[in-house]
């Protein structure tokens, strides 16, 4: 006869294990002997290993009882059920070691490569860390939103990023990050993004403009911009006395 610590040895497990199993009802526990001890026969360890196997295998303990208890037919039903679900778990991990991934490539963090495309674009062009932080987490909010909408975005801010006007005012704005409301290039720097506007929308004369991009995520954008440019409130106010409004979505202001 066996004691419990005899028994975990013999199956190549833990104590603790044992008497995990002998809680959950897998392995019956024998009566203790005059001396107060529990004693295992070798049928205890053959049913131990059996669970053991079973266990290590993947099977979930809830089941364990029931393949013991199972004719062969049954066994095998049983089996094909559990290789399924571990099948479509190793597709589920699969699936959280390419985010792993991700998490080392930094800006692809929750980011369809696309839009990973253009803020390594950005890198290369020699955008400020800072904006280009902003501009990440702008295109975290909208992939989350519209996934299917970020490659015809980003073919869009691609053609603006390598427009070198365009391009300037991206990095003159991203120049004024830490200015207050009262810097004195705000005025110059409104005057600029308004003539471009007013260029872009007379060559867009004509051509009905989609705004895919709901208000609410708008909304949320600006106020994004808001919190990391100081001086945004008072550039909305300069653009606005030059007849437009927003910023993610500028618009001219209707007389």
């Amino acid at each position: 006869m066996l004691t419990i610590s005899q028994l975990a040895s013999y199956a190549g497990v833990t104590v603790r294990a044992v008497r995990h199993y002998h809680a959950k009802g897998l392995l019956p526990e024998p009566e203790r002997n005059h001396s107060g001890y529990r004693s295992y026969d070798a049928a205890a360890v053959v049913e131990l290993i059996r669970i053991r196997t079973l266990a290590e295998a993947g099977v979930p303990l809830s089941r364990v009882r029931e393949l013991l208890a199972a004719v062969d037919e049954e066994f095998a039903v049983a089996v094909e059920d559990i290789d399924r679900r571990l099948r479509a778990e190793i597709r589920e991990r699969q699936r959280h070691r390419e985010r792993i991934a991700q998490l080392a490539a930094g800006d692809s963090l929750a980011l369809p490569p696309e839009a990973v495309a253009y803020l390594d674009r950005m890198h290369e062009l020699g955008f400020p860390k800072r904006l280009i932080e902003i501009e990440r987490d702008s295109w975290i909010l909208i992939a989350a939103q519209m996934p299917d909408e970020v490659p015809a975005f980003m073919a869009i801010k691609h053609a603006q990023i390598e427009h070198e006007t365009l391009r300037r005012l991206y990095l003159d704005v991203a120049d004024l990050a830490d200015c207050g409301p009262d810097d004195a290039r705000l005025p110059t720097l409104a005057d600029r993004v308004a003539a471009f506007i007013e260029a872009a929308a007379a060559e867009a004369a004509g051509i009905e403009e989609e705004q895919p991009i709901s208000d609410d995520l708008v909304a949320l954008l600006d106020a994004a911009f808001v919190e990391s440019f100081p001086c945004a409130p008072r550039l909305f106010e300069l653009l606005e006395e030059r007849g437009w409004t927003g910023w993610t979505n500028i618009r001219r202001i209707d007389p």
